[in-house]
């Protein structure tokens, strides 16, 4: 057990730490001072030099919209660019890499070798059993580390393959990580989205009593003005790849709505939705599921579950982290082979009555946490849009004339058309769903499953997506499956819910 564990003291269940006197006497000190500092790579750079100092004790947000520039304002900091000109000093003339820790989404892949695994993965368990676990990971750290995963009652994890976890159980675990690095700056780029209430209530706390480790300081990455937690001092203001202003939480919060309606910007909404002309879908049942069960070794992750969604309904499917939404969503996209032991229908028609996984999927619009994750194509952003006519990851087949112009006009809509040359690898993880949005509407689909679609989005482009989201679904014959943890993100046009609860 570590030094650091050892000084916690008890509150509501979550660690708290002393504050130390050498703490107190280090509040004006500088931790990190950016001066003039711009990247040397043109495509990669902001647009203005950037000055920036960090303060011990000083806790920022960096609030902007997706594309703004946060992201590599981060890896600045981190040290990951050479610089044209300017400097990033550290205190006691440490190097990036011994002070500055960082996770984003992306930082998944970390957890995941996605060379030797591939999407359905998770789903075949018997291919699985190489994989490592959480415990196999933490090595020699699984002492000190099974304490943080017992005080945020992550236990049953450790035992768990890595690629079995779903997004916001592998955001936990990076945060636990990170923590075992004992880094003097951690970084976190939108790190609410895929949680829970439960868990960002849990994380919020986490956050707040990190904050209170003797020379440790926080800097949030986010998209959402909402989600600045009390624990922040600072907030530092991006627009169009610009810093635009640096001031403490409380100027901030005084001037919140004036900041925001300057920063994020009115949207532009559409009135009709291109190449969505066609004959409504006659089925009478888009899919139905009876008495499923699904189980992994010991683990049961679905019991005895029924549930019909018929032609032109949309639904909201709801529960907390772990209740096997994931799961049961890969069952009505045929990437789960248990899908064949368990009955059901999709279209009218009895899964395995000579169907194959590609007729299944032409008549079904996805996107999910789990797909972006696995979504490493260094491709250019309308090539990953034209995909979705062939249900690939990656484009293995060229669009045709039409094809691509409908990428186009659909990237257009969701209001990415300029980055549609640009590799999807350099996009931000907020352009990247945009993309991925456009790909699961592209081939005008009768089914639109969306897990957690406006996952990372900023405050504009949410709204721009559920208004799309609601004039696709306002047409007759079509059905949605909606997954989110944010009530308050359910587009109108859902008139049924179904909510699964965790298994024991």
């Amino acid at each position: 057990m570590t030094t650091l564990w050892k000084n916690r003291l008890y509150d509501h269940g979550f660690f708290t730490f002393a504050t130390s006197i050498k703490h107190q006497m280090q509040t004006n000190l500088t931790t990190a001072r950016i001066q003039k500092a711009m990247i040397r790579q043109p495509e990669i750079r902001l647009a203005t030099p950037i000055d920036w100092e960090i303060k011990t004790n000083e806790n920022w947000a960096v609030l902007g919209p997706n594309g703004s520039g946060k992201t590599i304002l981060a890896e600045m900091l981190k040290g990951k660019y050479p610089l044209q000109e300017g400097s990033i000093d550290f205190m006691n003339e440490k190097k990036a890499k011994d002070i500055v820790k960082s996770i984003a989404f992306k930082d998944i892949y970390s957890l995941i070798d996605t060379s030797n695994t591939y999407y359905q993965q998770r789903w075949h368990s018997t291919e699985t059993d190489e994989i490592a676990t959480v415990h196999d990971l933490l090595g020699n750290k699984i002492e000190e580390a099974a304490e943080l995963f017992s005080l945020f009652h992550l236990t049953d994890m450790l035992e768990k393959k890595v690629i079995q976890l779903s997004s916001g159980e592998l955001r936990k675990f990076l945060i636990i990580k990170v923590l075992l690095e004992h880094p003097r700056i951690v970084i976190l780029d939108n790190p609410y989205i895929g949680l829970d209430v439960s868990s960002r209530m849990q994380l919020t706390d986490m956050l707040s009593q990190m904050s209170r480790i003797d020379g440790l300081q926080v800097i949030l990455l986010l998209s959402n003005p909402d989600d600045i937690p009390d624990m922040i001092t600072h907030v530092l203001l991006m627009q169009k790849r610009r810093c635009v202003e640096k001031m403490t939480r409380e100027t901030y919060m005084s001037r919140k709505n004036e900041w925001n309606n300057a920063i994020f910007q009115t949207v532009d909404y559409v009135s009709e939705l291109p190449y969505c002309k066609k004959r409504p879908a006659t089925h009478e049942v888009t899919f139905r599921m009876e008495n499923v069960s699904i189980r992994y070794g010991s683990r049961t992750i679905l019991d005895n579950l029924t549930w019909e969604v018929r032609n032109g309904e949309k639904w909201a499917l709801l529960g907390q982290n772990g209740t096997g939404k994931s799961t049961l969503l890969s069952l009505i996209y045929a990437d789960n082979p248990q899908s064949y032991a368990n009955t059901l229908y999709l279209f009218d028609r009895k899964r395995g009555s000579g169907e194959s996984i590609w007729d299944i999927k032409k008549r079904i619009g996805y996107i999910s946490p789990e797909m972006h994750l696995y979504y490493m194509e260094n491709i250019p952003a309308v090539d990953i849009v034209g995909s979705g006519f062939f249900d690939s990851i990656g484009l293995y087949r060229k669009c045709n004339a039409e094809q691509r112009a409908a990428a186009l006009e659909w990237m257009r809509i969701f209001g990415i058309e300029p980055i549609h040359g640009r590799s999807f690898l350099h996009l931000s993880s907020g352009e990247q769903r945009l993309v991925l949005l456009a790909r699961s509407l592209v081939k005008n689909p009768d089914l639109l499953i969306l897990d957690e679609p406006l996952h990372g989005l900023d405050v504009s482009n949410k709204k721009r997506a559920a208004h799309i989201i609601n004039l696709f679904c306002n047409q007759p014959g079509k059905s949605m499956i909606y997954v989110t943890h944010y009530p308050n993100e359910i587009p109108t046009s859902v008139t049924h819910r179904f909510e699964l609860v965790r298994q024991k």
